[in-house]
Order: structure tokens, then C-alpha cells, then sequence
């Protein structure tokens, strides 16, 4: 005759369950101790905080290019601007220069002034387009006291046109003139793209419509 105990199916159970738990946690206790033996979780968590650290230094030196590159970009902004202000400057007294050299110029080609009157002095002319001339003069005007000269001038452009002579006067007439001594007198006259140039002449009008001075100049 045999003898077994009866034991309810619930009670069965949760002893199944107990044992099942227990069972997993010494597994999982085996597995994280077999990984700590091996050194894989603390190699894990240095290379973790390696990286990281790296990571840190990567953006640091980012952070120190970016700073000298926009300083960088800055100083090369600056030189540009330091360079083109020199450029103008250059150009600037290059038009200075060249105006001193005319002026000097000018003055060289006059004649030593020998007695009174109104006299022309330096007459030149060149060449600003194809139909313009420039021209300048120096007027001087030697007289006992202080008398004031005021009368009008005239240049005549004389050359061939189309192979024949033709001559052409200032458009609109003689202009006004007034000087004490010295006074220089620049100014543009255009004409025909066509024509040949070879002399301007200069005549200096007094109120009462006598010529009083005149030279020419070949061109």
C-alpha cells in the first residue's frame, strides 16, 4: 500500500515558480559574473569614457580652428580693405603728379615777358577725343597802376577738311575775359571727327573790339 501526500495544484504552482525564479537569478548572476571575470563590461565602460573624453578634445579643437579661422578672415578683410584704400591713395597722387607735371610744364615753355601791354603766353593744345581739343594759355597783363583788363578772346582752328582748307571759330562767339595781372585760361573746343588740325590761334578783343594780343600754335 503506498502512501502519497496531496498537495494542491495552486501550491504546485507557485513552488514551480519559486524554483524557476531562482534558478534564473543564479544564471543571470553566472553571466554577469563570468563577464566581470572576463573584463568585458569594464572594457566596455573604459573605451566608453575614452571616446568621450576624445570626443571632448575633437570639439575643443574644433571649436580653437574655427576661432583663428574667422580671425583669420577678419585680418584678410582688413588687408583688403588697407589695400584698396592704398591703391586709390596711389591713383590719387598719380593724378597729382601728372597735374603738377603739366603745370610745370606749362610754365617752363613761357618766354621771359619784355615790356607792357596785354601779351599770350604758353599757348597749348592737345588732343582729348576725336572731335575735342584742350587748350591753355597764360595771360599777362603789364600796365603802370592797377588798371583792369576786360574784353573777350577767341580761338580759330585752322587745318583741311575732306582735302580742302577749313578754318572754324569758337560755337557761340568770343568768350568773356577779365584779368588784373596773370591769369591762366583753359578750356575744350570741339570740332569735326574729320578734320586735320594744324594750327589753333588765340586773339584777345579789348571792350572796344581792338585785337590787343594774339599768338598761334601747330599742332
Amino acid at each position: 500500500m503506498i502512501v502519497r501526500s496531496h498537495l494542491p495544484w495552486p501550491l504546485r504552482w507557485a513552488a514551480l515558480a519559486v524554483m524557476f525564479g531562482f534558478s534564473a537569478a543564479i544564471a543571470l548572476w553566472a553571466f554577469e559574473f563570468g563577464k566581470e571575470i572576463a573584463g568585458l563590461d569594464r572594457g566596455a565602460k573604459e573605451e566608453l569614457a575614452q571616446l568621450r573624453e576624445e570626443l571632448a578634445t575633437l570639439r575643443d579643437r574644433h571649436g580653437q580652428a574655427q576661432q583663428v579661422a574667422n580671425t583669420a578672415d577678419s585680418l584678410l578683410k582688413a588687408e583688403r580693405a588697407t589695400q584698396e584704400r592704398l591703391a586709390q591713395q596711389v591713383r590719387q597722387l598719380e593724378i597729382e603728379k601728372q597735374s603738377l607735371q603739366d603745370e610745370l610744364g606749362f610754365f617752363q615753355r613761357l618766354i621771359p615777358a619784355s615790356g607792357e601791354g596785354l601779351q599770350v603766353r604758353g599757348l597749348s593744345a592737345e588732343a582729348v577725343s576725336d572731335g575735342q581739343l584742350r587748350y591753355q594759355m597764360l595771360l599777362v597783363h603789364q600796365v603802370k597802376g592797377e588798371a583792369e583788363f576786360r574784353g573777350r578772346y577767341e580761338v580759330l582752328l585752322s587745318g583741311q577738311m575732306e582735302g580742302r582748307p577749313w578754318q572754324q571759330p569758337f560755337s557761340g562767339g568770343p568768350r568773356a575775359l577779365q584779368l588784373r595781372r596773370v591769369t591762366r585760361v583753359t578750356g575744350l573746343i570741339d570740332h569735326p571727327p574729320g578734320a586735320v588740325i594744324k594750327t589753333l590761334q588765340v586773339r584777345v578783343i579789348d571792350a572796344q573790339g581792338a585785337t590787343r594780343a594774339t599768338q598761334t600754335v601747330r599742332l
